[in-house]
């Protein structure tokens, strides 16, 4: 195999830990290995714009890696989709997968939960994105990311309960073993902040609890350690085994999947719809505001 943006069927002989988080000095000494793919998971205002790691494909999931026949934004597509769109990315079953964007750690996080959700486990997120390689001096490429290889051979093995409905999320919310932490921030979670998609009610769902996704970042943007992080859920979900995420659009969620991840739970599920799904108007989700 090449180096990243060719990519192959042979066996990964990427010297890489995999996942799920890896530090730009560990990436920057494996560049160019075989069988291992960046990926640009940027969204919104920094998706498809410069720069970008040397070789990065898009992981673009304001595009091919939502399905857009789905009410909510961001929403998963099936597995038959995914596997499209991974092979025509070139992605190999044996490849380890690096992802980034350019927020820091924000997108990237639900790209690595999707690729988790389907059954591959070799990826990792880059700790502090873009901003910590651009910090730390280390070559990028003046150009968006792109992809003009020959095809992969990736198969989609989805893992049921990793992204979950609505009907569950509500099971959950009533289910003393389980609790649901929201990533959206203080106001949103209060409904003293607007929605930013209009047609959302404000609040939150009854018997929540606010996690926003910033508090597991440090002031540099890079991650916690594992053991602010364990106090950091311990705060919000006291002994419960088992954890749900649900955030604005699903996205953010993913972050706290990371850092619950980090922290040690094995447990946990993304609510796919999130509050795009669960704020809309409904006789049968109910809401409530403050904290």
């Amino acid at each position: 195999m090449g180096p990243p943006g060719a990519g192959g069927p042979g066996p990964s002989a990427v010297p890489v830990a995999v996942g799920p988080l890896i530090a730009v000095e560990r990436l920057a000494a494996c560049l160019g290995a075989p069988g291992l793919v960046l990926f640009d998971a940027s969204v919104g205002a920094h998706r498809a714009r410069a720069p970008r790691l040397p070789g990065a494909r898009p992981f673009d999931l304001d595009g091919a890696l939502s399905d857009h026949d789905a009410p909510a934004p961001h929403t998963m597509p099936g597995p038959d989709r995914f596997t499209a769109a991974l092979r025509e990315l070139g992605v190999h079953d044996t490849d380890t997968v690096v992802v980034y964007d350019a927020a820091g750690i924000y997108s990237s996080a639900r790209a690595w939960w999707m690729l988790r959700a389907m059954g591959f486990d070799r990826a990792a997120v880059l700790d502090g994105g873009l901003p910590a390689w651009t910090a730390a001096g280390l070559p990028v490429e003046d150009r968006p990311a792109g992809y003009e290889g020959p095809p992969g051979s990736f198969t989609a093995r989805p893992r049921p309960g990793l992204l979950v409905d609505a009907d569950t999320v509500a099971r959950a919310l009533g289910d003393p073993a389980a609790a649901v932490l929201d990533a959206r921030t203080p106001g949103r979670f209060a409904g003293t902040e607007p929605e930013p998609r209009p047609g959302l009610r404000g609040g939150h769902m009854p018997g929540a609890v606010n996690l926003p996704f910033g508090e597991l970042r440090r002031p540099d943007g890079l991650m916690r350690p594992a053991a602010e992080l364990r106090e950091l859920f311990a705060a919000a979900a006291g002994d419960r085994e088992r954890l749900y995420f649900s955030c604005g659009s699903g996205v953010t969620a993913c972050v706290l999947a990371l850092g619950a991840t980090l922290a040690g739970h094995r447990d946990t599920a993304v609510y796919d719809g999130s509050w795009s799904e669960w704020g809309l108007p409904s006789p049968t989700r109910p809401v409530t505001t403050g904290t």
